[in-house]
């Protein structure tokens, strides 16, 4: 059990590390993308399933509340939220459809969508991204595998190096901090201006 430990330690690591060289420029211009949202008084709403939903909602806190510094809320949604709505779509029309019908009720142009999915491929996601397109949303998309369907409906897409779903999360929420903690400092430093 405690080689096991090791080794699951050691291979998660690995997946994480590969994120150093090879993604720092996508992170940078995701980061961008959202803050430029931001800037334009938009919104970057945010959606997975899962672990993803758990993502989603952890971003959204770490944007609205704080991550590092207290500053003025930044607006975030995530849009795996609010069962009642979720819960309607799914029963009324489809589970595919619960991110598109929120999205065509709340988006504008200057938003921004962050879509995850470990797969790139949930039915869902790809269709949230399409209609966040339509609307002239940017898109950003946090995958891994092959990348499924999504990068074909984003602006920039991060493809974590793996097959493996645990993994792929893992070096998901080390994406997402990293993403915050830019996205609070820019906020800073142009508050400071």
């Amino acid at each position: 059990m405690e080689s096991y430990i090791t080794d699951y330690i050691e291979s998660s690591s690995k997946t994480i590390l590969s994120l150093r060289n090879n993604f720092e420029k996508k992170i940078v211009d995701a980061v961008n993308l959202i803050y430029d949202s931001f800037r334009n008084d938009g919104k970057l709403m945010i959606c997975g399933n899962g672990g993803s939903a758990s993502d989603s909602q952890h971003i959204s806190a770490e944007l609205v509340n704080r991550f590092r510094y207290d500053r003025s809320p930044l607006p975030a949604i995530a849009l795996t939220t609010d069962t009642s709505n979720i819960t309607a779509i799914s029963n009324d029309y489809s589970f595919d459809l619960i991110f598109t019908k929120q999205i065509q009720a709340i988006a504008n142009p200057q938003d921004c969508l962050l879509a995850i999915s470990t797969s790139g491929n949930s039915k869902n996601i790809i269709n949230a991204l399409k209609t966040a397109k339509e609307i002239g949303c940017s898109t950003i998309s946090l995958t891994g595998k092959d990348g499924g369907v999504m990068p074909c409906f984003s602006n920039i897409a991060i493809i974590v190096p793996s097959t493996d779903t645990p993994h792929i999360q893992e070096a998901h929420l080390v994406i997402e901090h990293i993403m915050c903690d830019l996205i609070e400092q820019i906020l800073i430093k142009d508050t400071k201006k």
